[in-house]
């Protein structure tokens, strides 16, 4: 350019950058405020807020139908669950109060309800301490039975003794997990007729008539087992004796005791079942 132009060429272009494409200090960029240029192409557009698409409306879910406030009806193995449930707590706790009772010193509700929990605790539920006696059974007792009835024609039949004690013994041999019921059943049965009875066979205290039946209903179902008298056979009186047989002390103890087995044998008593 001249220089009556009255303008200095000190190397700015038109566009304000100075030789080279560098801005030219203390200018501006001219691209920056022309609406008519088109931007860089690496620089991302900034979308017009009145350009912007309509925002997609949020998900709403539909209205819940109102719960029914009547209950659906339970189905019938819930139903009988929960009295199943209900009638074994019962029982559980008339057990519990009836043994805490026979246990418990005497009171007055004990004595006032002994009839009802002697009727419920004997003889299954009997409660001892014979285990911690100072003074341990030393003899072995086997209870035996015999029956007499008719046989399938009318005739009658007398049967020998069967020794009741030796067959659950047998039935138990060689069982991993043997019935503790089954062990113990005629022994404790024998224990309380012994307990309640005196030696001439007459009922002492309320547990005499009890105990009596209970042992005439245990020998004869065991008869019953065995086949007494045939099959067909009816058993219509049974009998019933115990064995005692000493236990043999160790040779250091010095004790000396009767090596013969006794006896005890009951009347004649009808047959129950």
């Amino acid at each position: 350019m001249s220089a009556d132009d009255g303008t200095a060429d000190d190397g700015i272009g038109d566009d304000g950058t100075e030789a080279g494409g560098t801005p030219a200090a203390g200018g501006q960029d001219p691209r920056a405020t022309d609406p008519t240029r088109a931007p860089a192409p690496d620089a991302a557009p900034v979308p017009d807020a009145a350009s912007e698409p309509d925002a997609v409306p949020r998900r709403t879910r539909p209205p819940r139908p109102p719960r029914h406030r009547a209950r659906r009806a339970l189905p019938p193995f819930r139903v009988v669950g929960a009295l199943a449930l209900a009638a074994v707590l019962v029982l559980t706790g008339l057990h519990l109060s009836f043994l805490f009772l026979h246990v418990a010193p005497a009171n007055t509700v004990s004595t006032r309800q002994a009839k009802a929990v002697n009727a419920w605790i004997y003889p299954e539920f009997e409660q001892n301490w014979k285990l911690f006696a100072p003074n341990p059974i030393q003899q072995n007792t086997t209870v035996q039975a015999r029956a007499s009835g008719l046989h399938a024609d009318g005739t009658s039949f007398l049967t020998g003794w069967y020794d009741l004690s030796a067959r659950d013994g047998a039935a138990l041999h060689g069982e991993p997990l043997p019935s503790h019921t089954r062990q113990n059943v005629l022994r404790r049965a024998w224990d309380l007729y012994a307990s309640s009875h005196d030696d001439d066979g007459r009922p002492v205290g309320t547990r005499g008539e009890l105990s009596a039946a209970y042992l005439t209903r245990l020998a004869t179902q065991r008869l019953e087992r065995a086949g007494a008298g045939g099959p067909g056979a009816e058993l219509t009186r049974i009998r019933v004796r115990a064995r005692f047989t000493p236990v043999p002390p160790p040779p250091w103890s010095g004790e000396k005791l009767a090596g013969r087995p006794a006896y005890r044998t009951l009347d004649w008593a009808e047959a129950h079942r």
